[in-house]
């Protein structure tokens, strides 16, 4: 299936025609009122729908505490070199003017007996449906010599902007014939595909302006996803410059110090030049604070995205436990859809159908050498369970990988218009 800008757009129009109905119930206080935390795939997704299918009779309020939102999906291509910061940067003012209410704070606490969310402001907001999609939170200790406080040292850039930024200028810093390091993360996590095709991007820059530089890559994980594609495309286009070390040999015991710029992989030290440190990862915490979470994510009934723990929450995106689902930009996107249907259903007693989800991963291995992955997905009362998948494959030629590129590009266009208008 080929995507471009129009197409993604027409397909979530045509669905949200689908599910608009005039069968209005009115709230016992007036209009229903909708609060989304978190500007994101899921959230601003969930927000514009919602106030564009109710047309007016849902109150709907979004929390982000950033003026400008960095994808992190397509901020690789960034550090690459593919694309400019300020073309993965959106702001919400067509979000506002579409009836969103945009309040730019944090969120500090959700009290659910009383229906409330209050922010750092000391605005207390009352809500009779709360959306959470916070994204993702570091867990604390994963990767031991490493904590929030030493990112600027070693850079995670898994929320992007100013980390994607220090990253890069840190990459174009190393002296010649120099040392990347990256500790990839443990399962779960966002965005599977995403630490490889970083190795990718970080190569592909390093071959243009430190072609002796070599990259580390401490791996916790036994396999990672696309792998036989990445390594493909790391033998072809950047022979002898990437070395990954998995569990057999130690990438699951990794230890770094910041001050010192070294990575100690089961005792043995490596000097490094750069470190992009990507810890374990868990559901913001404004999910914790909601008292939400079971372990690390917020689980969640699929048919719907409602939390397990409160019928009146729906959670998307990276911070729910769904199923089968990648934690993905398009993942949020389609689950947004999902929860504004059914939110509107039960406020306003619209017609909610079937839910059903897809997502796709591209990722770029070096210019115009694109790839994918993905699936279409159902809900059962369980989980969120995949129905059909499609990978590329080894060995295609430069026009299937050039128009993959291509689609990405298209789908880009498509998903950040659909998430803010």
């Amino acid at each position: 299936m080929t995507l471009n800008r129009r197409a993604f757009i027409g397909t979530g129009a045509a669905m949200a025609a689908a599910l608009a109905a005039p069968n209005v119930r009115a709230s016992s206080h007036g209009m229903p009122r909708v609060v989304v935390i978190g500007g994101g795939a899921g959230g601003a997704t969930a927000a514009r729908y919602i106030a564009k299918d109710s047309k007016g009779e849902i109150d709907v309020t979004l929390i982000e505490p950033t003026r400008m939102y960095y994808t992190c999906f397509f901020s690789n291509l960034y550090i690459g070199g593919f694309r400019e910061l300020s073309s993965i940067g959106h702001s919400y003012g067509t979000l506002a003017q579409s009836g969103v209410n945009v309040v730019h704070d944090w969120a500090t606490g959700v009290d659910r007996e009383a229906k409330t969310v209050t922010l750092a402001g000391g605005a207390v907001l009352p809500y009779d449906r709360l959306i959470l999609s916070p994204g993702i939170d570091f867990v604390d200790g994963s990767v031991p010599g490493w904590d929030v406080s030493a990112q600027n040292k070693m850079p995670h850039a898994y929320k992007a902007g100013s980390q994607t930024e220090l990253l890069k200028a840190q990459i174009e810093a190393m002296p010649e014939g120099g040392r990347f390091a990256m500790v990839a993360p443990p399962n779960p996590y966002r965005c599977p595909p995403g630490p490889y095709e970083r190795i990718s991007m970080v190569a592909h820059l390093l071959t243009e302006m430190n072609p002796t530089a070599k990259i580390l890559l401490v791996d916790p994980k036994p396999k990672f996803s696309k792998q036989a594609l990445f390594e493909e495309g790391w033998q072809k286009h950047y022979s002898g410059m990437i070395e990954r070390i998995g569990p057999d040999f130690g990438g699951d015991k990794v230890e770094v110090d910041p001050d010192a710029m070294t990575v100690n992989i089961d005792g043995v030290v490596e000097q490094v030049d750069v470190c992009n440190v990507i810890p374990a990862q868990k559901a913001g915490r404004i999910c914790e604070m909601a008292g939400i979470t079971e372990g690390n994510w917020a689980p969640v009934i699929g048919h719907t995205m409602q939390s397990r723990v409160d019928e009146n929450i729906h959670v998307l995106g990276d911070a729910s436990n769904q199923g089968d689902m990648p934690k993905s930009g398009f993942s949020a996107n389609s689950q947004a859809k999902v929860a504004a249907m059914a939110v509107r259903g039960a406020l306003l007693g619209s017609n909610v159908f079937p839910a059903k989800f897809s997502n796709t991963c591209w990722s770029l291995i070096d210019e115009d050498d694109g790839v994918k992955v993905g699936a279409s997905y159902e809900a059962t009362d369980e989980k969120i369970v995949s129905v059909s998948s499609f990978i590329s494959q080894t060995g295609e030629d430069a026009d299937l990988r050039k128009q993959t590129y291509e689609e990405s590009i298209g789908w880009y266009a498509g998903i950040t218009a659909d998430m803010f208008g």
